[in-house]
């Protein structure tokens, strides 16, 4: 039963399936039951912003999103001839790799090595096609693509696990709801605890806010962005939880914080939509009142460091104003964002915000007036 741990990466997923071992399970006679009934939500096509349902950047939300449904393959050519060694991981029986790639004597280079990824069956997701001439030249070349519903992927790597740790599953898999005995939660905490008649065996937790908020901000990650806003509004209105619920929760905690939100549109709050509209005076009044927070230096701490980490790695790397900024981008096409915090030479601390909305703007152009901007600010 998923309650969207928006981190259940393979390491998590698997210490959870450990934990299930551990409690003496061996074998599995019957099917893995997948409840998803923690979120409310519309179908949604995960093509439907830019025509890439396979991105991970794409993913739509999911209450067991595992591993974020992501499959790594690792191309390189095979020393015995003309084909294309293809390794994935993770290697999961229930998905199929129809690999048609071929040799092409040519330097390591072109868009994605000249690999065309194709996930099939839009109902399965279930059957990955490879296409296309890979370089002679080229060691090795890694990519990853979304596959399986996350229902299926969380069974095929539930059964790996299992088998690698000694288990029988002999059953399949299937969508279904606990019934409300098997699991109940504290009333304070809303943390499961076990129920009469002993029937829950494991519960594996997530990280605590502090570790997700920082992997979201660090690295922009969409799909956890959007599992954190619907679980805000669960944890204010209750189960399940939706987009209305999360906005609601949304508005309420920038209201109270004395933020005006007119004319703010969050649509998708990943911002992965062409619909959403924020001032940069209300960004930089939630920039103030997080300052303001006594949770201000684990939410400073969570964005990334200029020239040093995250999504500005490589920006000011070098420079005087390494170290000096901690900063969210965002970036679409004709759209280039930034807004957080910059400790200027003379040691002040000031709020910016830039936001670029233009032709070519995530093409060098934007992040140019964002970083003319930054350097005029730290010179203060």
């Amino acid at each position: 039963r998923g309650t969207g741990d928006p981190w259940l990466v393979a390491e998590e997923f698997w210490k959870f399936v450990r934990g299930i071992r551990g409690a003496g399970i061996r074998r599995i006679t019957g099917d893995l039951v997948v409840d998803g009934s923690a979120f409310a939500l519309p179908d949604e096509d995960p093509g439907a912003f830019d025509g890439q349902p396979d991105r991970i950047y794409n993913l739509v939300p999911h209450p067991l999103l595992v591993n974020f449904t992501a499959m790594r393959f690792a191309f390189s050519p095979d020393p015995g001839g003309e084909q294309v060694r293809v390794v994935t991981d993770p290697v999961l029986a229930n998905v199929e790799i129809v690999n048609r790639l071929g040799l092409e004597r040519r330097s390591c280079g072109g868009y994605q090595r000249g690999v065309a990824v194709h996930v099939e069956d839009e109902a399965r997701r279930d059957r990955v096609l490879l296409e296309g001439r890979f370089p002679t030249d080229c060691e090795q070349y890694v990519l990853t693509r979304s596959v399986l519903r996350p229902e299926s992927y969380a069974w095929g790597l539930f059964r790996l696990y299992w088998s690698q740790l000694g288990g029988s599953f002999e059953g399949g898999f299937r969508e279904g709801t606990l019934p409300p005995e098997f699991v109940t939660e504290d009333p304070e905490t809303g943390r499961p605890v076990r129920p009469d008649g002993d029937h829950l065996l494991h519960v594996h937790e997530s990280r605590p806010l502090g570790d997700v908020v920082r992997l979201v901000n660090k690295y922009s990650n969409n799909v956890m962005t959007r599992h954190l806003f619907l679980t805000l509004g669960a944890e204010r209105f209750g189960g399940p939880a939706d987009r209305e619920k999360g906005e609601r929760a949304l508005r309420e905690v920038l209201e109270a914080r004395g933020i005006d939100t007119a004319g703010l549109v969050v649509d998708n709050p990943s911002g992965l939509t062409r619909a959403a509209r924020v001032s940069a005076r209300q960004l930089g009044e939630l920039l103030l009142a997080a300052w303001r927070s006594p949770y201000m230096p684990e939410f400073v701490s969570s964005l990334a460091l200029s020239g040093l980490d995250g999504t500005i790695s490589d920006r000011f790397a070098g420079a005087p104003e390494q170290g000096r900024m901690h900063l969210k981008t965002g970036t679409l096409d004709d759209v280039s964002a930034i807004a957080g915090y910059v400790q200027t030479h003379g040691d002040r601390r000031r709020a910016v915000v830039v936001l670029v909305n233009g032709p070519d703007a995530h093409r060098g152009l934007g992040e140019e007036v964002q970083d003319a901007l930054l350097s005029w600010v730290y010179r203060d």
